[in-house]
């Protein structure tokens, strides 16, 4: 196969790691950066062009989109769509799972476990807003945040409506969360890759930090997960029609709580806590994918 992995930066681990796999299992790979695209849009004929010619004969292509780039990010997937080349994320999943509010609108519906959530965009029904969320702490997030930026702990009434006038003033989204004590500053990483769970961690918070991002200090451990959890998991991936993706999981006294659905999870700290060749698992299912394409 030949193979594009549409990423800004050919040495981040995740990156790499995808090249390496498609080559251990011979095939051509190519690092195309979204941003330097451009695209020829007509009813008879798509194409896209990088640095001056045509990319042209790929039978698929991962997408790693950074939040940052996601509107142009996600059109450069949609034309390669239009192409009729395979994709592993599309660009309506992509955009689904990296707008927070809408992502947890799309699991709630399909009954799927979720920390309370409110949002609300006069201020002038805020008060009422944090009544609704309950006692705090409560969790400030915002909607296009990444990697822990972007969210807070609010430890009192007067702090959340603080944050949330804070929020406003600068014009950012943003939607609000109960705390989920029992949680003890954990979560679960499932790796889901073509409807399974392929690699899981569990993510502890360092002392003094409630985020337990990597990013952030945390830590990261092989973990096993239950089958509720793992068809959660499952769940949330297929609500946002992943084929790779990363979901954030939290053990509360009422069972696994999404926290996150990411479409384009990092490789580095689950494979190094599971021990397991994720990026593999990817390529091989690319492979099938494909193939069934091509019957």
């Amino acid at each position: 196969m030949k193979l594009a992995i549409l990423s800004r930066n050919r040495k981040l681990y995740s990156t790499r790691r995808l090249v390496e796999a498609a080559q251990a299992r011979g095939h051509t790979v190519r690092i195309v950066d979204p941003l330097r695209c451009y695209m020829r849009i007509s009813p008879s004929h798509a194409e896209i062009h990088y640095k001056g010619k045509v990319l042209e004969g790929f039978d698929a292509i991962i997408p790693r989109i950074g939040a940052s780039v996601t509107f142009y990010g996600t059109a450069v997937v949609r034309q390669f769509e239009a192409m009729d080349v395979y994709t592993v994320n599309g660009s309506d999943a992509i955009g689904r799972a990296r707008d927070k509010l809408r992502s947890m609108q799309l699991l709630s519906q399909q009954g799927l476990g979720l920390p309370t959530t409110v949002c609300a965009d006069s201020p002038d029904d805020t008060d009422d807003l944090v009544a609704i969320l309950g006692e705090p702490p409560h969790v400030i997030k915002l909607i296009e945040g990444t990697q822990g930026q972007g969210v807070v702990l609010a430890e009192t009434i007067s702090a959340s409506i603080s944050l949330a006038e804070a929020f406003r003033e600068v014009r950012a989204h943003f939607l609000m969360q109960e705390f989920i004590r029992e949680a003890k500053g954990a979560d679960l990483r499932a790796l889901v890759v073509g409807g399974k769970v392929v690699a899981t961690m569990m993510r502890q918070a360092r002392d003094g930090e409630f985020r337990s991002n990597l990013h952030r200090g945390g830590t990261a451990m092989k973990v096993k997960l239950t089958r509720e959890e793992r068809k959660t998991a499952i769940r949330a991936a297929a609500t946002m029609g992943l084929g790779v993706a990363g979901v954030d999981l939290m053990r509360s006294d009422r069972g696994p709580l999404v926290l996150e659905v990411n479409s384009s999870p990092g490789l580095e700290g689950i494979e190094r806590a599971s021990g397991i060749d994720v990026a593999g698992a990817i390529i091989e299912h690319i492979e099938r994918a494909v193939v069934r394409r091509q019957r």
